[in-house]
């Protein structure tokens, strides 16, 4: 390359940099698949190849933050795009983002647990062949170090770039940002417990020494950087003028378990352990039992399938697909032909808008000897069958027992608030149960309170139901006014 194309080639002008380190811990699960299928489970963890820690690509968190930036500033149908994050990939022009993002490496080697799952058939409720899988998860506590590096440009707007830097760290610190897979299932929950940020001016020939000699490793501690150490909120000097354009719906419920409930865990604590054991999930270094959010999920699912099947007499079947498939999403069978129709996005698979979180089961009987025994019974003779006796392990609830639900549907429509009304209200009253072997009266909930908040750009609005014993009554704070989500519903199936 020639000196004069040097001198007329379009390069950035770079005067300051903004360097920001933090410690990202996983709150639930997290599977950062390498999408190896040669492995022991259908999904294995990407790995580091000199030692066995779990890596965190940049690419995986810049498209993390890119997508929540996105969706907090324009909405969930919006298309435009940040300054943070360069240009479109359509665009043939392009343009380089702003923002590095490094790998990052877990601490710790790799802690997984299995998880494994199946697709149930709706109709039968019963396991659809060939539709098992297993999946290896990174444990609840993981910590991994990030480190970021945001150039200023002096042709940039600086105070857009913060900003934007500002909202995006904010969510990471506020666990509203997700990584890896199955996010709307409950996986891949986190958050930021530790932020350090250091400006550099560019133009000071001391700070640019600074920013040559600063350890971007983090053998050692940082705290012995060269320059000195800041809060992420003091460090961007910023207010957070953007507003929230998200519209959602949240549910947030408690509930206390009516009944014994057993989702099934893929992997025996020991070789004693019974043939059958709740599914249980680490966190805080304790194994607690969990309400997985893909048990829940399936539950809901087949019940909203139900619910308008009942609704319509089952003489719309095509509406039924429709709108339990724009809720709860649809992944295309590669083995099953679709029918031509004239909606071609039918064709096309849709991920799900409702994110149903994992939840714990507080207050459960910590005591190991409570073990079913049960036995198949041959219907010809009435006996038992040989070698059918097995164990099964469920969790058994007390006074104290509780579990909280979390759910939020995206970009609702007044219908489909009013269909999640019926499910929780089946949920509430113990009509829909969750987990396996619910035919012998397990998985029965029972509710508590609900908080339910629908947020817009304008406005957010916010009902409360509760409920202090089974045989006391329903206390709403405006209950005409969810009454109406029930008749949207009934309106758009009739119409």
């Amino acid at each position: 390359m020639n000196s004069d194309r040097l001198k007329n080639r379009n390069q950035r002008h770079i005067i300051e940099r903004i360097i920001v380190k933090g410690t990202l811990v996983l709150n639930t699960p997290t599977c950062l698949g390498s999408g190896d299928v040669d492995g022991d489970t259908d999904l294995v963890l990407l790995r580091d190849s000199r030692e066995d820690k779990a890596l965190l690509m940049g690419s995986s968190i810049a498209g993390a933050l890119r997508n929540y930036l996105r969706e907090y500033q324009n909405g969930y149908s919006a298309i435009e795009e940040s300054l943070l994050f360069g240009g479109l990939r359509s665009d043939e022009e392009g343009e380089q983002s702003p923002l590095i993002i490094n790998d990052a490496l877990s601490r710790e080697n790799i802690k997984a647990e299995l998880r494994d799952g199946v697709k149930i058939n709706s109709i039968t409720r019963t396991a659809e062949p060939g539709a098992k899988y297993d999946l290896e998860l990174l444990e609840a506590g993981t910590k991994f170090d990030l480190y970021f590096e945001l150039l200023i440009d002096a042709d940039k707007n600086k105070e857009q770039l913060v900003r934007e830097l500002a909202i995006v760290l904010k969510g990471l610190k506020d666990g509203e940002i997700n990584i890896g897979i199955k996010k709307r299932r409950g996986f891949g929950r986190c958050h930021v417990e530790k932020w350090q940020v250091w400006e550099l001016d560019m133009t000071n020939p001391n700070q640019r020494f600074q920013w040559l000699t600063l350890d971007r490793d983090w053998a050692q501690s940082y705290t012995k950087s060269p320059n000195i150490s800041k809060s992420i909120e003091t460090a961007l000097q910023v207010q957070l003028d953007a507003k929230d354009k998200r519209d959602r719906l949240t549910i947030q419920a408690t509930f206390i378990l009516a009944s014994p409930l057993l989702i099934r865990s893929g992997q025996a604590s020991s070789d004693k352990a019974p043939d059958v054991v709740h599914l249980k999930s680490r966190r805080n270094e304790e194994l607690k039992p969990i309400l997985s959010g893909t048990a829940l999920t399936g539950a809901l699912r087949h019940r909203a399938e139900r619910i308008i099947n009942t609704l319509t007499q089952g003489k719309k079947q095509l509406i039924t697909e429709q709108i339990v498939n724009e809720i709860f999403g649809f992944v295309k069978d590669k083995k099953q032909k679709l029918e031509s129709t004239n909606n071609e996005q039918a064709k096309k698979a849709k991920a799900s808008r409702l994110t149903v979180d994992e939840s714990i089961i507080e207050g459960a009987t910590k005591d190991n000897d409570l073990v079913q025994n049960r036995i198949a019974i041959d219907r010809f003779t009435g006996g038992a069958l040989h070698g059918a006796l097995f164990q099964e392990q469920p969790v058994f609830g007390s006074e104290n027992t509780k579990v909280e639900l979390k759910l939020e549907l995206r970009q609702p429509k007044g219908y489909e608030i009013g269909l999640l009304l019926l499910l929780l209200k089946d949920l509430w009253t113990g009509d829909l149960p969750v987990g396996g072997t619910s035919s012998i009266g397990r998985g029965r909930l029972h509710g508590k309170d609900t908080t339910i908040t629908l947020h817009n750009s304008q406005e957010k609005t916010t009902w409360t139901i509760s409920q202090l014993a089974k045989d006391e009554p329903l206390v709403v704070n405006d209950i005409e006014s969810l009454d109406k989500f029930v008749t949207a519903l009934n309106e758009e199936l009739a119409a």
